[in-house]
């Protein structure tokens, strides 16, 4: 259960983060000449920086407990990068996205 509850932390602060519009005024725009710029518009970069802060807040939650090692760091930035990325290539705005057959360019 606490890793249910670690990936949906995870997944709706990086959905808050990209997307919320209370970030609008301080999210930068997306440009090619600055990579750091990226890191705001994509939910596999946000998802990992997002899972190393909830490894690092986690003592001061009931909700999920992980050991404080530099291995755990990288497997929750890892976990919340991969499944971040996967929710939201499943579901917008409008419910669960049914593109089948489609092709994307």
């Amino acid at each position: 259960m606490e890793l249910l509850w670690f990936v949906l932390a995870a997944f709706g602060l990086t959905q808050i983060l990209l997307y919320g519009s209370i970030f609008d005024s301080i999210r930068p725009e997306k440009d090619p000449e600055n990579k750091w710029t990226t890191l705001f518009h994509c939910p596999m970069c946000m998802g990992f920086w997002v899972g190393v802060l909830l490894f690092l807040i986690n003592g001061g939650t009931e909700l999920f407990n992980v050991e404080y090692t530099l291995a755990n760091l990288f497997i929750c930035g890892w976990l919340s990068s991969g499944t971040s990325y996967l929710i939201m290539m499943i579901v917008d705005d409008f419910g669960i996205k049914l593109n089948i057959g489609e092709k994307n360019d």
